[in-house]
């Protein structure tokens, strides 16, 4: 891909993806987001508002681009079948607006982030939404590569799992690459995007069959007669395939899909992987700010208390309000306050607020105080500039949110890197 690129931000959130693109060359000609104070913090540090909600944007006023990128939400991906309208997305309609898009505009490249258990739903057909997925990115001419990626693995000051999904046209740059190498296995342990960028130690690899009715491995998908061709639609949804997939797709407990993998032309090979990395490493100890002068942060004896409470161990005796039915629970105690010279744990998205949770952070400062962290700290465990995501109408509690729906830039940074 050309250093003058041109891409569009879907579920742009607050900018994560943009910041490196731009920065290494890309110019962004289209975003799309429906919240308002995502929009409010957009326009503050790019000086446009986003598009709003992207079902009702159609998808030829969108300009062509060389990459579409967006860190889309989870849903369920099925497809139903109706009597009206054949297959349609049933739940998972923001995946489908992608498709959609892919379909007319044809990027030679897309790059999608997602948490990880997007590999494993539903819970009731573990794997068959991201089967779905990949399904259709193999009717519309893509091969795809993905890898789930724990930034801590790779020395940044938070442990926050996802999973990085890149596809790319069969004729591009990237399509030749890989039509060159030896084996599937060669790219995933060293000439992929995600080997070739993050160290990487390959495991055994499987391979796994996305065609019902010509599977080979029959404890992961189930069997269906072959049916006639596919009905033809300009919607992504509406095809033959999909519909199988979606109905056979077996109830087991694991997915086939391992954190690391390769669909081409339907066929996926995908194993687990060791992260190798020595370089410098990063910790929560590093991003804290020197001083903060806001007591509101500062934790008080009854705050505390309440505060050890929620991180310790317990084994007690609970009842359900509505039944009465008592029961025995028990959870084992949590570092409190978190360590510093560790990576932190993953940042959610109700850090904010005073009410104290065993899932928040709390940290031990210069003046050896207990306090939650700062708005700005959160913004530096993903990577953002400090106080990005302030502005005159921004409330607290959301700067925590957007940290808790984030990705880590520099590692997105990385990768685009990787891409050109």
């Amino acid at each position: 891909m050309s250093k003058q690129f041109q891409f569009i931000d879907l579920f742009a959130g607050i900018g994560g993806i943009r910041i490196p693109f731009e920065e290494l060359g890309g110019e962004c000609v289209f975003s799309s987001e429906w919240d308002k104070f995502s929009q409010i913090t957009y326009k503050a540090n790019f000086g446009e508002t986003p598009h709003g909600d992207i079902t009702k944007i159609n998808a030829e006023d969108i300009p062509k681009h060389d990459l579409l990128v967006g860190g889309f939400p989870c849903q369920d991906y099925s497809v139903a079948a109706t009597k009206a309208k054949g297959i349609q997305g049933k739940k998972g309609v923001l995946w489908w607006e992608i498709a959609r898009i892919v379909k007319l505009r044809k990027p030679p490249y897309v790059l999608l982030e997602n948490v990880d258990r997007l590999l494993k739903s539903p819970t009731s057909q573990r794997g068959r939404d991201y089967a779905i997925m990949l399904a259709t990115f193999a009717e519309l001419g893509y091969t795809v590569e993905w890898r789930v990626i724990n930034a801590a693995d790779y020395g940044y000051p938070q442990r926050r799992r996802r999973v990085f999904i890149f596809a790319w046209k069969n004729n591009t740059v990237w399509g030749k690459k890989y039509k060159k190498s030896k084996s599937n296995e060669e790219w995933l342990s060293k000439y992929g995007l995600f080997s070739s960028t993050f160290g990487t130690e390959l495991e055994e690899m499987i391979e796994v069959d996305l065609e019902p009715k010509q599977t080979t491995l029959s404890e992961f998908t189930g069997e269906t007669k072959k049916k006639g061709k596919a009905r033809k639609s300009s919607d992504p949804a509406n095809n033959e395939k999909l519909l199988e997939i979606s109905n056979n797709w077996q109830a087991y407990k694991l997915s086939p899909f391992r954190k690391a993998g390769i669909m081409s032309k339907g066929k996926v090979w995908t194993a687990n992987y060791k992260a190798v990395y020595d370089g410098e490493r990063k910790l929560l100890g590093d991003i804290l700010e020197p001083k903060v002068d806001d007591q509101w942060f500062y934790l008080d004896d009854e705050e505390t208390k309440s505060w050890e409470y929620q991180k310790g161990a317990k084994d007690e005796e609970r009842t359900v309000k509505s039944s009465g039915f008592k029961f025995q629970y028990k959870e084992g105690a949590l570092p409190f306050p978190d360590p510093l010279d560790r990576p932190s744990r993953t940042m959610i998205t109700g850090e904010g607020g005073k009410s104290p949770s065993r899932f928040k952070h709390v940290v031990e400062d210069s003046t050896k105080k207990l306090r939650r962290l700062t708005p700005i700290e959160a913004e530096r465990l993903n990577g953002f500039p400090d106080d990005w995501t302030l502005t005159d109408t921004m409330p607290l509690n959301f700067r925590y949110f957007c940290m808790g729906n984030a990705l880590v830039v520099p590692l997105v940074a990385e990768m685009m890197k990787g891409i050109q």
